[in-house]
């Protein structure tokens, strides 16, 4: 078991107050806190080594380097890549799937081709698609959902064709918490050759994650999801896919020579990281995989699980609580309505209680229009949350409804 109260002392931020509550940080699929580690690590690189990497050959220029590098080895091993050449690090998940959209439709694609979405995705992996749909004429097919939240493979089958040349899906639903079957999309899609980006914003902190084992093609995730630093985040990809692909932007480090009568690119991972890269995050984000790591991801899924098991219990004692995505395999996000409240009214009156939660259509507009409804509440958890939180958060709402509810 976890010492829930030992780890919630590597996060300072837990202890403050919000209108003289003390906070209690249930938004954690939206950004996770940093530990107290990661944000030593990001002031060490800038007080010991800062320094432009990979061009240098000074001695502060060879320690950032090694320290950037050093991170990159230490997301292959946190995903089991195959190669370090296969973690590019990029601004984050929406700056990776617009990578992806970009260099793979310029390459692989021309009109009338096919992208298959779920309708659960997140609108950073819907409207990079709509870009290259006006740009190539691609076009973007959507697998449904049911009345459950859930999407149905045998669906997935039916909607292939031969003009379908990727399918990209998220892992985990960032609404619902849905966590979605892609083992058998990845293996349904290999059938026919086609190949599959999995968005692992919402998975890649609560499950383990083996990218050899799941056999995807593409997964992209963020660090400040996971407790790292902002602006900074992972594409992962087979060696022999990103080989194939163009660079997606241009500038310093991705080139192997310049002239004005040419360039030809550098070799993977270079190619795709144009600029002065973002060495104080990567080596951050390393900091961070490190401390999941030394805490375990089979215990932070097991505690996770419970938890939010602990949660969806109390709230369903509430008469007039509706919760949104009912499938069985979840990750810790629970998005729910109350009666005839508007989610937005709720999420203030919590918010004055210090219960920090989303409100709103969570940038999944489609998804919600497949639900019937304009929006949930979330509240979505993380390993340094507590059951007496839990109690309180229940508490809170009850509150809520006695104050918004016509009896």
């Amino acid at each position: 078991m976890l010492d829930t109260y030992k780890i919630r002392k590597d996060f300072p931020i837990l202890n403050r107050e919000v209108y003289n509550k003390p906070l209690v940080y249930l938004d954690n699929a939206a950004t996770t806190q940093k530990p107290i580690c990661v944000i030593k690590k990001m002031e060490e690189i800038y007080s010991t080594i800062n320094s432009n990497i990979h061009r240098g050959v000074h001695h502060l220029s060879r320690l950032a380097t090694e320290s950037h590098e050093q991170a990159r080895k230490t997301v292959a091993g946190y995903i089991n890549a195959h190669s370090d050449a296969e973690v590019i690090f990029t601004r984050g998940t929406t700056d990776a799937i617009n990578l992806v959209a970009s260099s793979f439709c310029r390459s692989h694609c021309k009109s009338g081709d096919e992208i298959i979405v779920t309708a659960m995705e997140h609108h950073a992996n819907i409207v990079p698609w709509q870009l290259q749909a006006e740009q190539v004429g691609v076009v973007l097919r959507v697998l449904p959902v049911n009345g459950s939240g859930e999407i149905k493979t045998d669906d997935l089958e039916q909607l292939i064709s031969p003009q379908t040349k990727l399918i990209s899906v998220a892992h985990v639903s960032n609404v619902t918490g849905i966590v979605n079957p892609v083992e058998d999309i990845i293996r349904i899609a290999h059938g026919y050759g086609i190949p599959v980006m999995i968005d692992a914003a919402q998975s890649v902190q609560h499950m383990k994650i083996d990218v050899e084992k799941m056999d995807c093609d593409f997964l992209v995730f963020s660090s400040h999801k996971m407790y790292g630093p902002l602006g900074i985040g992972v594409l992962y990809g087979k060696e022999q896919w990103l080989d194939s692909l163009p660079p997606y932007q241009g500038g310093g480090e991705m080139i192997a020579r310049v002239s004005f009568e040419g360039t030809t690119f550098n070799e993977l991972p270079f190619k795709f990281e144009a600029g002065t890269p973002d060495y104080v995050g990567s080596a951050a984000l390393g900091e961070a995989i490190g401390y999941i790591t030394e805490i375990g991801m089979d215990n932070v899924r097991r505690y996770e699980e419970e938890l939010s098991g602990f949660a969806i219990e109390q709230l369903l004692q509430i008469e007039g609580v509706k919760l949104v995505g009912t499938a069985e395999r979840k990750s810790p996000v629970i998005s729910f309505l109350l009666d005839e409240i508007h989610p937005y009214d709720a999420g203030m009156l919590l918010d004055r209680m210090g219960f920090a939660l989303r409100t709103g259509h969570h940038c999944a507009q489609p998804l919600m229009d497949a639900l019937g409804i304009d929006g949930t509440i979330r509240a979505s958890f993380a390993f340094y949350n507590t059951k007496d939180e839990i109690v309180q958060f229940v508490d809170a709402v009850k509150k809520v409804m006695n104050i918004l509810v016509k009896r």
